[in-house]
């Protein structure tokens, strides 16, 4: 008896599932730099409003929360070697890293966005209303595009633990790490867009 006649075939174009996540990825690109032109436009309009708002940024936070995207990219990458090795333990403590380097992240821009809150430096508050029309402008940006951002985060954070189980429990194959490799690509992303962030709010000064 033929096996491969009776038995199921599992249908997989690995190149399909690449090509899909690179597409996707170029949408998050166009999106991102539709508010990067955004900004280059405004500061242009506003160059010392924007010099004056960001002065009132936290450059040590902006700093350390890069170093922390940073890190975690690496350990993500070093994830996905180790389960091509065929070292899943290693892997599964490297994605569980990057899942709470992530969190790390959050938890800073969290203390970040309190503090500025506390000082009347968010959309809506009357400190903020007496301010130059370009401070305005710059604090709504850094709300809307840094909150963005976060979002991203939370939905890699939330893709890397669904990857952390499939990797405990076998899922993700050394031959075949196409979905650990697809989430790494969006968190690489990710930390790419930040990069392009930290100079635009926190070195405006």
């Amino acid at each position: 008896m033929n096996l491969e006649a009776v038995l199921p075939h599992e249908h997989r174009d690995d190149f399909a599932g690449k090509l899909g996540m690179w597409l996707f990825l170029l949408t998050e690109i166009l999106f991102f730099s539709g508010l990067f032109l955004c900004y280059s436009y405004l500061r242009a309009k506003y160059p010392a409003d924007f010099h004056q708002a960001g002065s009132d940024m936290n450059v040590v936070l902006g700093v350390a929360n890069t170093i922390v995207l940073l890190t975690s990219s690496l350990t993500l990458a070093a994830g996905i070697v180790a389960i091509q090795r065929r070292r899943r333990r290693l892997a599964l403590g490297c994605v569980l890293a990057t899942i709470l380097l992530g969190l790390v992240f959050l938890v800073d821009k969290a203390v970040e966005w309190t503090a500025e809150i506390h000082h009347g430096l968010y959309p809506g508050a009357s400190h903020l209303a007496r301010q130059p029309p370009g401070v305005q402008v710059f604090f709504g940006l850094y709300y809307t595009m840094t909150g963005l951002h976060g979002l991203h985060v939370i939905a890699g954070i939330s893709v890397l633990s669904v990857m952390a189980v499939w990797v405990a429990r076998g899922r993700i194959e050394p031959d075949r790490p196409l979905a650990l490799e697809n989430s790494g690509l969006f968190w690489h992303l990710v930390d790419v867009v930040w990069i392009f962030l930290l100079p635009l709010f926190y070195l405006a000064a």
